[in-house]
């Protein structure tokens, strides 16, 4: 069975639904909140793949992770109750996580993560903005700003799959590997 290529088709299906239906960007908010719950908590994955858990106490779960169990979202519904149907559920950190992709891509939204050593300036933070903002070629930009004093200084900034490591803690390894080598 192939992990990625049936979570990856379930997740299209709902994109495609969720577009006809008009609540696209809602299930995409859902299918983020449901996927930082499974980083928050990976124990929410064993019990989703727990056979001793009832199949509709695995569905409440995942409407309550992803805050639909309080709104009468059908999409989402309706969706959870096909998984349990095909007996998919277990699959559901996967699809959430292909949703996000798709979605993404469909909508140009590029995730930027920079990361470092301590708190940006407001005016750095603009500044490093400004120049993302140009490498993605008018596309969106969903920014999140993480304080690792493991980066010891500098920054390193993260756009879907590049990198750009400007950190000191990356200085000092390069540096190491080159005296290492001669």
């Amino acid at each position: 069975m192939n992990e990625g290529l049936i979570p990856r088709r379930y997740a299209k299906a709902l994109l495609l639904v969720a577009a006809e239906r008009g609540v696209a960007a809602d299930v995409y908010e859902q299918m983020k909140c449901l996927e930082a719950g499974f980083v928050e908590m990976p124990a929410l994955n064993d019990t989703l793949n727990n056979p001793y858990i009832s199949e509709a106490d695995k569905s409440k779960l995942i409407l309550t992770a992803c805050g639909v169990e309080e709104k009468n979202d059908k999409v989402i519904k309706d969706f959870v109750k096909l998984l349990q149907r095909n007996g998919r559920i277990g699959m559901m950190r996967l699809i959430a996580y292909a949703y996000v992709e798709l979605y993404r891509e469909e909508n140009h939204i590029y995730s930027v993560i920079v990361k470092s050593a301590a708190q940006l300036s407001s005016a750095d933070e603009k500044r490093l903005k400004g120049l993302v903002e140009k490498h993605l070629h008018g596309g969106k930009m969903e920014y999140t700003q993480i304080v690792d004093s493991s980066l010891i200084g500098g920054f390193t900034v993260s756009v879907g799959n590049e990198k750009i490591d400007a950190s000191v803690s990356n200085e000092l390894k390069q540096l190491r590997l080159n005296l290492l080598s001669k």
